[in-house]
């Protein structure tokens, strides 16, 4: 049996552009539920709340959420140059399109076999 660790997903919202993702794992779920485990818990809290405030907290740290999924599960981004250089996971983050962004992140956090509203958040 051949098994590959990656996997590579021609992209839906930027044509010609190919990014590959770490497919799930014993040893990566126990290191992305201790990058997120925090996180998600007091997102959860804030979203309850009624406040402005935490809600506004709330979407910060699902943004935070989100990036830490796509640093822990994006390995390459083939076809896509950001300020002239090579596309990095990080480079996507900060000035890449968020089009692209979202999108690889639902392709990892399905990958991660999330249900659709475990996605959401």
């Amino acid at each position: 049996m051949e098994y590959e660790s990656e996997r590579t997903v021609e992209s839906k919202t930027v044509p010609g552009v190919r990014f590959t993702i770490a497919r799930m794992s014993f040893g990566r779920r126990i290191e992305l539920t201790r990058r997120i485990w925090e996180l998600a818990g007091r997102t959860e809290y804030l979203q309850a709340g009624n406040d402005a405030r935490e809600k506004l907290e709330a979407a910060l740290l699902a943004g935070e959420v989100d990036r830490t999924y796509l640093s822990w599960g994006l390995t390459r981004i083939e076809g896509l140059a950001i300020d002239g250089q090579p596309a990095t996971a990080e480079a996507l983050i900060a000035s890449g399109p968020e089009e692209l962004f979202r999108e690889a992140v639902a392709a990892i956090k399905a990958e991660c076999g999330l249900s659709e509203e475990e996605r959401k958040n």
